[in-house]
């Protein structure tokens, strides 16, 4: 079975046909629990996401702020395994037709293997991979199974990134590029800055991909203002911390589901 690449860049095109950036969720797989992480990623879709990225709980997770790391220790503690990461996407996609991306750091991919892994990830529908710790220069083998599984791969470029190195990025990137808004880690902020508007003129400069921001967009009016340049606007803490504040899973999916439907209102905004 061949992965949703399509999917993804299809949605990716609708969005801008409607005059708008499309709403990219971020949520942990196995969080709180593996059937609470499902539910919570239908939620957001429910409420209004175009595009959902799964997180894979990691022990070191490099470029993840305070909340998401709460998230993952629960979800890690819980056993969380790549299987319920797979499960996650499978059913998430099959319950919705929407893409659904796997957001992960290098290590378990490379333990568990490239082609075990691309190959159970396309067959459970899942359009691709966002790999933030994963050199371009060493991502040939990686690309590899990719394209071969019809799987997109997503590189993070960030404000520190020269316009020689947005190129090599970007020329063999796929799906779309990761605008990551500011140098630092995920989490909500103030003001999403104008460091990103240059960032997504600069990529943009280098490539036809969609440019999509994260880091730092928490309401409808942050997301409006990013959708202004963006191609699209990446939410994810702002989903987990509303999850972890709620009294019980109920209040925490209509919660989340809240959200997703301001934040859409917001991209429509721009």
């Amino acid at each position: 079975m061949s992965g949703n690449i399509q999917l993804l860049s299809d949605t990716l095109a609708g969005a801008r046909s409607e005059g708008r950036a499309a709403l990219i969720a971020y949520l942990p797989a196995g969080f709180p629990t593996v059937d609470g992480g499902i539910d919570a990623v239908k939620a957001v879709f429910d409420g209004g996401a175009d595009v959902v990225e799964v997180g894979l709980p990691h022990s070191d997770p490099v470029l993840d702020g305070p909340v998401i790391q709460t998230a993952d220790d629960i979800a890690l503690k819980g056993g969380v395994r790549i299987a319920d990461v797979m499960r996650t996407v499978r059913e998430a996609y099959e319950a919705t037709g929407k893409p659904v991306l796997v957001m992960t750091y290098w290590n378990p991919i490379d333990r568990y293997g490239i082609e075990r892994f691309t190959a159970e990830l396309a067959e459970a529908g899942g359009a691709g991979c966002i790999l933030p710790d994963l050199p371009v220069q060493e991502s040939d083998v990686w690309r590899q199974h990719a394209d071969k599984h019809g799987l997109a791969t997503v590189f993070v470029v960030a404000p520190s990134s020269r316009d020689d190195r947005l190129a090599k990025i970007t020329a063999v990137g796929s799906g779309f590029v990761y605008a990551a808004s500011l140098m630092g880690v995920t989490g909500t902020r103030q003001s999403v800055g104008a460091q990103a508007q240059d960032l997504v003129r600069r990529t943009r400069a280098t490539t036809d991909l969609p440019v999509c921001v994260g880091l730092g967009v928490s309401d409808a009016a942050q997301a409006a203002e990013v959708a202004a340049f963006a191609d699209g606007v990446i939410v994810g803490s702002a989903f987990v911390k509303l999850m972890l504040d709620a009294p019980d899973p109920g209040a925490g999916l209509a919660a989340v589901r809240g959200l997703a439907g301001e934040l859409a209102e917001g991209v429509r905004k721009r």
